[in-house]
This record gives C-alpha cells, sequence and structure tokens, in this order.
C-alpha cells in the first residue's frame, strides 16, 4: 500500500502530501474487499452517507457510467469538489482546463448529482424526489429529536 509518485502526479487535485496519505488510508479502511477498489457498500458503510437524503446520489458519483468499482484516483477526483473554491493555474483539470473545485466544475458536479437518468436537464420528477428525500429525512431526524426529548422528560 505504497504511493506512487506517477499516482499523486496525475490525480490534478489541490492537495497536500499528507492530506493525500490521511485520505489514502481512508480509502484504504473503507476497501473492504481489500482490492485497491471501493464498491457502493463500501461507500454505504460510511455512516454520514447513510444519513444523508442524498447519500445514494453522492455514492454514484464517485462510479463513472458502467463502472462498479472506484480506484483511488477516482476517489480523490471525486472529493476534490468538496474543497474550497480555488481557481488557479496549477490545479487545472486536464479535461475542462479549470479546477476541479472551481465554481464551474462545483455547479457542474452539483447539477448531475439531481440529474438522475443524465439528459442533461433536471425534470420537474428529479426535483421531487430530492424534495421527498429531504422531507423524509427531516421526519426521521424530527422524530429521533421528539423521541429523545420524550425520554428525558420522564
Amino acid at each position: 500500500s505504497v504511493l506512487r509518485p506517477s499516482t499523486l502526479l496525475c490525480l490534478c487535485v489541490p492537495v497536500s502530501h499528507s492530506q493525500i496519505t490521511r485520505l489514502y488510508s481512508r480509502f484504504h479502511s473503507l476497501d473492504k474487499g481489500e482490492n485497491g477498489a471501493l464498491s457502493r457498500e463500501d461507500f454505504q458503510r460510511i455512516p454520514e452517507l447513510a444519513i444523508n437524503p442524498l447519500g445514494d446520489r453522492i455514492i454514484n458519483a464517485f462510479f463513472p457510467e458502467g463502472e462498479d468499482q472506484a480506484n483511488f484516483r477516482g476517489f480523490m477526483r471525486t472529493l476534490a469538489h468538496f474543497r474550497p473554491v480555488e481557481d488557479n493555474e496549477k490545479n487545472k483539470d486536464l479535461t475542462s482546463g479549470e479546477p476541479l473545485n472551481s465554481r464551474t466544475n462545483k455547479l457542474l458536479f452539483a447539477f448531475r448529482l439531481y440529474d438522475l437518468d443524465r439528459d442533461d436537464k433536471i425534470s420537474r420528477d428529479e426535483l421531487l424526489q430530492v424534495r421527498e428525500s429531504c422531507l423524509m429525512y427531516n421526519r426521521k431526524a424530527l422524530c429521533t429529536i421528539l423521541s429523545d426529548q420524550c425520554r428525558n422528560d420522564r
């Protein structure tokens, strides 16, 4: 489990060596199959994604169309969208000419989370699905809070 410089140079992700090492450690701990790649099930074990109403959509973002495994490079490229906005030259994505965490790429990433059928449009049904997921999540959270409060009031 050694990080190779060629892997680091090809990432096009604005992170420090210590951050890459930390993320590689996290990647390795999530890799339950110990095959150097993550499955959807590996991501579903992350508690924050399991409770997130958009968790399935975020998980899907790690997998290129038709793929069922995410390697470390893809893991890093997807996580780059969650980093603060950075518009400098050294962090450009070679395919789009902009940093992976630029405002434009963040917007495209977010758009793709909502465009479930990948037709480059967000339909009314797709928006309603997101709304319903968020409402269901909020109902569950409220029920948990209320049940905790009821137990504490006894």
